[in-house]
């Protein structure tokens, strides 16, 4: 699913994507955006949500720049969601390690900082 992953770039199913993105099982949602920038907010998961995961890993960019509201970890831990936030290579690792062991996960990720 995912060939590669550096700064600024991710290469999923051959093809090459330059901004963040949201990827499931069933294919990517090009261009995600958050409200405040490096802020995860209840208002930037709506996708997320209806993709219906059983586990969401958040790449936070290389430097870790981007944060995850604690609303939204309690959002999806009270619905039986896993969640998962790390930096974005580590992120990408988790992610097929969910979806090899047969999880329907979600990685939202940042691709520079």
């Amino acid at each position: 699913m995912i060939e590669e992953y550096e700064f600024g770039r991710i290469v999923v199913n051959g093809k090459v994507y330059f901004s963040d993105v949201i990827i499931h099982p069933d294919g990517v949602e090009e261009g995600w955006w958050r409200e405040e920038g490096h802020r995860v907010t209840m208002r930037d998961i709506d996708i997320i949500v209806q993709l219906n995961p059983e586990a969401v890993v958040f790449g936070n960019g290389t430097s870790r720049r981007v944060r995850v509201d604690r609303e939204v970890r309690k959002y999806f831990e009270s619905r039986g969601v896993d969640v998962f936030e790390d930096d974005s290579h580590s992120a990408v690792k988790i992610f097929e390690s969910l979806i090899r062991s047969g999880k329907r996960a979600v990685l939202a990720i940042h691709l520079t900082c």
